[in-house]
């Protein structure tokens, strides 16, 4: 992934490169960044069969108006003779950059508290007790959002279902319920949050009524934990309605809906917990109570560019904050 919490080695791969080819980009600004400062050196191939989309956002070298499919074979079919006039040794550099970026290990987190549930070690171990499962995944919006993006390893493709940079709080239950519809013998999961999931809760009915055993995973940390972040890290920890003081208690809403619910706080539990979910025919709210001021990096604060990432707590003091709570790049 790249962009605002893409991977290190994602981000300065797009920042360095030589050559972009965009295929049906809308390059939004979760992608670009600083747009002045948005892959400074490279030649833009932007390929989709929009054209008011072509420049809308950056200026690029090639317009390719089409279908993507079309395009794309066309520019396969030219790939041999290309590669064989390329030039071997400027490519094997570029791969060792690649490869020195990745070994910094931006998903890194602190995986030695034992009291409580960190938000990345969750998706984690939903990922490694579903890897032998027919598994759909869909997702609400804000951290949870973002550690699903990096630690579900998604190998399959059209099993990811997320509203991306829409920000469209409360997708993630409806789009599980049609999921489940669609393919009825999948195992269907909505990783969600606890603020996210509240905007649609509703549709429980409608799960119930036409029983579908859809698992909601809520990573509840008790506050919109994307505003939380961006309070902390661009607005001098000036918090103001992101904590929710008046959570439902998940369990009972469960049973309301004639669903299952339970919710774990041991990491030690966890796994079990997961495990019940998985078990059961029907419906199941699984809340997970998660490290509640953990925040999601890499991160790319507003107004910077790709190669000004914060990778970590350790950046966070990096970043000056001016009296207006800026930050200052």
């Amino acid at each position: 992934m790249v962009g605002m919490h893409g991977t290190y080695e994602a981000n300065l791969a797009m920042h360095d490169c030589d050559l972009m080819v965009a295929v049906g980009a809308r390059f939004d600004d979760r992608v670009t960044g600083r747009l002045d400062a948005f892959s400074p050196g490279s030649k833009k191939i932007h390929i989709d069969i929009d054209p008011s989309s072509i420049n809308k956002n950056v200026r690029v070298d090639l317009p390719i108006i089409g279908d993507v499919g079309e395009a794309l074979s066309a520019i396969l079919s030219a790939g041999p003779a290309a590669l064989r006039s390329s030039d071997g040794a400027a490519r094997d550099k570029w791969w060792r950059a690649i490869e020195g970026w990745r070994a910094r290990d931006c998903l890194r987190y602190d995986r030695s508290r034992r009291d409580l549930i960190k938000p990345q070690y969750a998706i984690e171990r939903l990922y490694a007790l579903t890897r032998d499962r027919d598994v759909y995944i869909t997702t609400e919006v804000g951290q949870h959002q973002m550690w699903a993006a990096q630690f579900f390893k998604f190998e399959e493709p059209n099993r990811w279902m997320t509203s991306g940079g829409l920000g469209t709080m409360g997708y993630g239950l409806p789009a599980a319920m049609g999921v489940q519809i669609a393919h009825p013998d999948a195992l269907v999961i909505d990783i969600a949050g606890e603020a996210s999931v509240l905007m649609n809760i509703q549709e429980m009915s409608t799960i119930a009524q036409y029983r579908l055993p859809v698992k909601v995973f809520i990573v509840n940390n008790q506050y919109m934990g994307m505003v939380r972040q961006w309070q902390e890290l661009l607005h001098g920890g000036r918090y103001s309605e992101s904590y929710t003081a008046a959570l439902p208690d998940f369990v009972k809403l469960a049973d309301a809906f004639g669903a299952v619910g339970r919710r774990v706080e041991d990491p030690a539990e966890l796994d079990d917990a997961i495990r019940e979910m998985l078990d059961t025919d029907c419906a199941f709210i699984l809340d997970v109570a998660v490290d509640p001021v953990e925040n999601c990096f890499p991160m790319i604060p507003s107004g910077a560019a790709h190669n000004e990432m914060l990778l970590g707590p350790e950046d966070e003091a990096k970043k000056p904050v001016s009296e207006e709570g800026m930050v200052l790049v």
